[in-house]
């Protein structure tokens, strides 16, 4: 199967990135009329927009659930790029737990030390199902990604044709390299990733410069479809931030700004503040909707929506004592209603088209 999939017609509900909240995603699917196996009365189907995992305390309960819908036909799901970080074995902050107790990286930093640990012999049964994932949906009237729909990128990918991930994302990568081979600032870009590595987690360190090093991660985000589609596109900031652990010497690139087609786009990825909540403040959360509230649609027309409503967040709000009243929320895009529906029962209409948005 194509890495570009049909999606099929009728009612939907648009799920965000669950992050590993499990009591969350099953108080949103009670709300939105589903029972625990993902059956609804009126025959609507869910859909996962991907990064089901990490940071939340039971992402292996969250895989279950999802891998149960997905595989009794009632819902589909889409690649995230927590879910290419696992594919790909890659240590990230918040993902300790699908690694062995003895290697998991989060455990030494003594952080997300009550996340459910994923029991060894389930982890090749869980890498088929994320390698089974697509990374995008489309029909005639909506299409689906988690981070960006880019349509060159999205072009390259129907061409392509084939359903191994991996391999695109590899072939890429030897792409990658094969340029930089030739580039003229490469020894330059080296010795700035020498220099800049050496601070690079340490948040009380500002980092040196490194303009060549920052292009050459420009390069390699842009250039690989398989991240462009799950982690967005990226350009060199103007300064290095930190967020999620690390200094960054890119930014993300707020393409739904440029997106003027006439098919809405519904994605996740990028953490929405929902009503209620203050805008993030905290160094580890970058807010790219700051001239938005949570009904607003995007773009010179109005048909891009976002649909992460800063779950992924909610540890944040547990180092700090909070155990019930959460702020950050877990949404659903109910379509062809668009009627945004948040797991603590709030309702919005929102309108494809325009960005005005009605509670209900």
């Amino acid at each position: 199967m194509a890495l570009i999939r049909r999606l099929p017609e009728g009612p939907l509900d648009i799920i965000g990135d669950v992050h590993g909240e499990l009591a969350a995603l099953h108080e949103l699917l009670a709300r939105l009329g589903y029972d625990a196996e993902g059956r609804h009365a009126e025959g609507r189907r869910l859909v996962f927009l991907g990064d089901l995992c990490d940071r939340g305390p039971d992402s292996p309960g969250v895989f279950a659930l999802v891998r149960r819908i997905v595989d009794s036909g009632r819902g589909d799901c889409i690649l995230g790029n927590h879910e290419l970080n696992l594919l790909r074995l890659s240590p990230k902050l918040g993902n300790g737990w699908f690694f062995p107790e003895e290697d998991d990286h989060d455990l030494k930093l003594d952080q997300f030390t009550d996340c459910r640990r994923l029991p060894q012999e389930e982890r090749a049964a869980l890498l088929q199902f994320i390698g089974s994932l697509p990374l995008a949906l489309e029909r005639a009237d909506l299409r689906i990604v988690h981070a960006c729909w880019n349509a060159e990128t999205i072009a390259a990918l129907r061409q392509d044709g084939t359903d191994d991930l991996l391999r695109i994302y590899r072939d890429n990568e030897q792409h990658y390299a094969d340029r930089m081979a030739g580039a003229d600032f490469l020894a330059l870009a080296e010795a700035e990733e020498q220099a800049f590595s050496a601070v690079a987690t340490d948040r009380s360190r500002q980092p040196p410069l490194a303009p060549n090093y920052a292009r050459c991660d420009e390069l390699y985000q842009n250039g690989n479809p398989v991240r462009v589609t799950t982690s967005g596109m990226e350009r060199v900031a103007a300064q290095p931030f930190f967020s999620t652990g690390k200094w960054r010497l890119l930014e993300r690139v707020r393409w739904w700004e440029e997106y003027t087609d006439a098919v809405p786009v519904v994605f996740g990825h990028y953490w929405r503040t929902p009503d209620g909540m203050e805008r993030p403040r905290h160094k580890d959360i970058m807010n790219p909707f700051e001239n938005y509230v949570e009904g607003d649609w995007f773009g010179p027309r109005a048909r891009a929506f976002c649909v992460d409503y800063c779950v992924g967040a909610r540890f944040l709000e547990r180092e700090r004592g909070v155990t019930t009243g959460f702020l950050t929320r877990l949404g659903a895009l109910r379509w062809p209603e668009a009627v945004l529906l948040m797991d603590n029962g709030r309702t919005v209409q929102t309108t494809p088209g325009s960005r005005g948005a009605a509670a209900l």
